[in-house]
């Protein structure tokens, strides 16, 4: 692939941590690669308090030839802009699972991210190059990306996303959990307690703290207003019970 062509997108919201410190990491992978004899361009979506700071950055250092600021960019849109790229970069501090590296990946993008949370289990391998959450180690994952550029062929990696993730699956999974539940047996606060406590020295009576406080807020608000007193939302029935009713309109 020509090295000249290599396009590294950012779709995300512009706060803490998900953008911490990421204004001095693209200056510096900008910089790296462009030593190393690979021209990338940035190009990178989204609003937040931290996208002044990456405007002074790419003012600072003059980076409008390598940095493409796009704002905010509208859920129908977002598709357009992913399929115009290559790699997508995501540099977040802290994460629990990141969708957004799965919308990427459905769009027939190589991901570089930061191994961080859950990210690591979200993607397999030929997928996603993880990095940790340093300037230079985000460096060699983009490298080992451009390297593995040439193999990727997106139309098979959408293929695969769908194999991967679907919402229905997803829905099933939920309605199991709430489920279990639902038929799990309740315990009082008595009974519960004890179990904080095996959380740590100091964790599990704070634990414990917290749900005696929730505890007395309950009875509070029990007290305040029954619960014989709030109206129960009715079972509206299975969702295919409702577009047959819709038919027989």
């Amino acid at each position: 692939m020509d090295r000249q062509k290599h396009r590294i997108l950012m779709v995300s919201d512009f706060f803490f941590p998900n953008f911490g410190g990421v204004e001095s990491h693209i200056y510096y992978l900008s910089q790296c690669l462009l030593k190393l004899g690979h021209k990338v361009r940035f190009i990178i979506g989204g609003d937040g308090p931290k996208r002044v700071r990456l405007e002074e950055m790419r003012e600072k250092f003059s980076l409008q030839d390598r940095v493409e600021m796009l704002g905010a960019v509208p859920h129908a849109q977002v598709r357009s802009v992913l399929i115009s790229g290559h790699i997508f970069l995501n540099s977040s501090l802290t994460e629990a699972f990141c969708i957004a590296i799965l919308e990427a990946a459905s769009c027939g993008l190589l991901t570089v991210s930061t191994r961080v949370g859950g990210v690591p289990e979200v993607l397999p391998d030929d997928m996603i190059v993880l990095a940790e959450p340093a300037p230079e180690d985000m460096v060699r994952a983009v490298r080992k990306a451009i390297d593995m550029l040439p193999g990727i062929n997106p139309q098979v990696m959408h293929l695969q996303m769908k194999k991967l993730y679907s919402w229905d699956d997803v829905a099933k999974r939920t309605e199991i959990v709430y489920d279990r539940a639902v038929q799990s047996l309740t315990t009082n606060l008595l009974d519960r307690l004890p179990q904080y406590l095996t959380c740590g020295v100091w964790a599990g009576k704070l634990f414990c703290l917290v749900m005696i406080i929730n505890y007395l807020l309950w009875c509070l608000l029990e007290f305040l207003q029954p619960a014989e007193g709030i109206e129960e939302v009715p079972d509206i029935g299975p969702l295919q019970a409702r577009l047959d009713s819709r038919d027989d309109l």
